[in-house]
């Protein structure tokens, strides 16, 4: 038997505003609010609402045996339900459906485990009272930004509750091992390791309309048969990827809800395959063998590593900065500046930063709203030198009172 565990990252950053030097001390808004609203409308219409639909009949056509889980982030849950409140509708009728489940991750989409374990818990116990508040679940398993992960990491969730944790199937971890079982992680027992599948993941991520690929043209039979030669070979294959893969990076016209439709259907004609969530993996499956993750990995480029984040000056710079902030930010115990933070930690403002080359740096290239990673570097340390003295301002007046 194996079971597939779907996974969809939603998320959707706070862009930030062309902010020049003259603004510097006059604390205008910084994010680019109309920007924003029109990206959050473009990708409902041209995935979210669709996908969702397609999932809905998957679950009601199969009677209830397709499943799938979810991770979204808690700003993008703030631009729903501003601008696109059908959507949160529609993942509270898919969550209603019992066969979805929500995982928890940092509200803000943040790097803050590497910078602060404080706010990193209070950023996911915020994560968790929305997600709560929303769709009325409590998650059970967490999925780190960026699947940013580590033995550190996953002792760190273990104490905070959480029975499972997702991380990227790296080979230089894996070696020989398949990532289609789960794990324990080093010195670990009270939580499981799901593992990406990340070449399965990535023929739909990014290679579905690649048309030099080989494999070109990927049709529903021929990815359910890779599935199905799992089997034997593995109990779980970890398909994770992000949500807006279907209708955003890769679009209708490309036949990519179509492939949605049928894929799982093409899945359930082997008898021993089915779909599980990852807590019903969790429950089903031993931990095969204990992973040493020593340092961090990540889903992003052929490292797996954090050079997508912290692989320059500037990045490294920018995020020092930001946390340096944390202890003038939180004495002013101002709720709108608490927040203001925490939306600049965002890991995208870094990303778009990066440096990187070759062929990682065609995918950083695309996904970059500006002109240069300098441009997005002197952008964002502008808004970094106002918010430092609009912090810094309440903080003393707090501290005054």
């Amino acid at each position: 038997m194996v079971s597939v565990c779907f996974y969809f990252q939603v998320h959707q950053p706070m862009r930030l505003r062309n902010y020049s030097v003259f603004e510097i001390g006059h604390h205008n808004n910084y994010f680019n609010e109309q920007k924003n609203e029109a990206i959050i409308k473009k990708v409902a219409k041209k995935c979210y609402i669709p996908a969702n639909k397609i999932v809905l009949d998957l679950i009601n056509k199969t009677d209830g045996r397709f499943k799938a889980a979810y991770s979204m982030t808690g700003i993008v849950l703030e631009q729903f339900e501003r601008h696109a409140p059908e959507v949160v509708d529609s993942f509270r009728q898919l969550v209603d459906t019992g066969c979805v489940e929500m995982l928890d991750e940092t509200y803000h989409h943040t790097l803050s485990f590497l910078y602060s374990k404080d706010d990193f818990r209070e950023q996911v116990q915020m994560h968790n009272k929305k997600i709560r508040k929303m769709f009325n679940f409590k998650p059970k398993v967490f999925r780190n930004t960026e699947l940013i992960y580590s033995n550190e990491i996953a002792g760190f969730v273990e104490k905070m509750g959480y029975k499972g944790i997702i991380a990227e199937g790296a080979d230089h971890i894996l070696q020989w091992r398949s990532p289609n079982f789960l794990y324990k992680p080093s010195g670990l027992n009270g939580i499981k390791l799901l593992l990406k599948n990340y070449r399965l993941s990535d023929d739909i991520a990014f290679r579905f309309s690649e048309k030099s690929w080989k494999e070109f043209p990927l049709t529903a039979e021929k990815y359910a048969d890779w599935v199905s030669q799992v089997n034997g070979n593995g109990n779980v294959v970890n398909l994770f990827m992000d949500y807006e893969t279907f209708g955003e990076h890769q679009w209708e016209d490309k036949g990519i809800f179509e492939f949605l439709k049928h894929m799982p259907h093409e899945i359930f004609k082997h008898p021993d395959n089915d779909f599980v969530t990852p807590s019903e993996a969790i429950r089903r499956y031993n931990a095969v063998a204990e992973l040493d993750f020593p340092s961090f990995v990540s889903w992003a480029d052929v490292e797996r590593d954090m050079s997508a984040w912290l692989g320059n000056k500037m990045q490294q710079e920018a995020l020092r900065d930001i946390y340096l902030l944390e202890t003038a930010v939180k004495l002013s115990r101002n709720p709108a500046l608490i927040d203001e933070w925490r939306k600049l930690q965002t890991s995208d403002h870094f990303y778009y930063m990066c440096t990187k080359w070759f062929n990682d740096g065609d995918v950083h290239k695309y996904f970059n709203p500006y002109d240069s990673p300098y441009e997005a570097f002197i952008s964002y340390m502008n808004i970094l030198n106002d918010f430092r003295i609009k912090a810094n301002r309440l903080s003393e007046i707090k501290v005054g009172e």
